[in-house]
């Protein structure tokens, strides 16, 4: 059964609706609804939660704070349904999206916790920036989990928001920490419903930049980012987010290119080769490495293919090899300042073996 409270009884239209998808998050809700409740956003604010199947205490928490926060100036509006099963964070965040009013939104994991600042912050960023999604740093918790992918998070320039789409690790900017307005979100959107193992952030952020979005973070700590064995996104298979990766530049990068080389004739190298299409298959002239041992076997044969002869591409150094390329390779700090070439600069694409793109 579908539930939505207030969907005609509400005041007048918020400023900024804080987007919560809820599905057993008994543990974290206090703390993550206290952060709403403690934002200095001078502005009208609405608080949208869809409660996905929730069997938990999660409903009698929202309840509780619902009181709480309309008493504090903070509209409040409860979806759900009590369906046997959930039907995933893309449907649940599509529907608090529909149910809500604000001219803006600001997207929250139920296991996550706001600084007071957040909402002032990205409302005021986002005024700037009409058609990007705004993100921001974050602190981990626990402090030393995914130290790598945090330090990446927080750390890429305002180039690399956009250069480094194609890494492991997904979207320049996290989800948790997205803030747009609502007419751009409308103009992209919605999520992709797929329920689980479907990556509907990555989804969407490719799709945001297919329709020419920016990407903009704001350079303060405005979340408290949780690391946690439940999280929704164990549930991606490294392989899905490959295969995404690998489509996206292929439409995106590859159709420019006459001819390209892939930099790394190791495994992530020649995994690279056998994902492509036969026609960028065809369009690649050369793996290049530093390694003597694979330099000297002399070309990679593609054993797998259809096509006869079968197709051997040359192994060179790399001071022989001509660009453009795809550089497929993790770097041996394992930290990611990796850099592709977007459409607009057509120079190189870079996709990394790094670790899972979001925990």
């Amino acid at each position: 059964m579908e539930v939505s409270e207030n969907a005609t009884m509400r005041g007048p239209l918020a400023l900024v609706s804080i987007i919560l998808p809820v599905h057993n998050a008994e543990q974290w809700l206090d703390e993550c609804l206290m952060s709403v409740l403690q934002q200095d956003f001078e502005g009208a604010m609405e608080l949208s939660v869809f409660n996905d199947a929730s069997k938990d205490k999660s409903r009698a928490i929202i309840e509780k704070w619902k009181v709480k926060l309309e008493d504090s100036g903070i509209s409040v509006v409860i979806g759900g349904h009590d369906s046997p099963s959930p039907r995933g964070v893309g449907y649940s965040k599509n529907q608090a999206v529909a149910q809500s009013t604000g001219s803006y939104l600001c997207f929250l994991d139920s296991d996550d916790v706001m600084m007071p600042q957040r909402v002032r912050m990205q409302y005021e960023a986002a005024g700037q920036h009409p058609t990007s999604i705004i993100g921001c740093q974050v602190r981990r918790d626990p402090p030393d989990s995914t130290e790598r992918y945090t330090r990446w998070i927080n750390h890429l320039t305002s180039d690399q928001l956009l250069t480094q789409v194609f890494t492991s690790h997904g979207p320049t900017v996290i989800m948790p920490t997205w803030f747009c307005s609502r007419a751009w979100f409308s103009h992209v959107g919605p999520f992709d419903e797929g329920g689980q193992g479907v990556p509907e952030d990555l989804l969407f952020f490719y799709e945001h930049l297919r329709k020419g979005g920016g990407v903009f973070r704001v350079d303060h700590s405005l979340l408290l980012y949780r690391y946690h064995l439940y999280a929704a996104t164990h549930s991606v298979l490294e392989m899905t987010i490959w295969t995404h990766r690998v489509h996206f530049l292929e439409e995106q990068v590859l159709p420019h290119w006459k001819s390209f080389t892939i930099w790394n004739a190791g495994k992530q190298g020649r995994k690279l080769y056998r994902s492509l299409t036969a026609a960028s298959r065809h369009k690649v002239v050369a793996f290049c490495d530093v390694d003597e041992n694979k330099i000297r076997k002399g070309f990679y044969c593609y054993e797998d293919s259809q096509e006869r002869p079968k197709p051997k591409v040359p192994i060179l150094h790399f001071q022989a090899a001509q660009s453009p390329f795809v550089i497929c390779v993790k770097l041996q700090t394992r930290h990611l300042s990796l850099s592709h070439t977007w459409p607009r600069q057509l120079i190189s694409a870079r996709l990394s073996s790094a670790p899972k793109r979001k925990c």
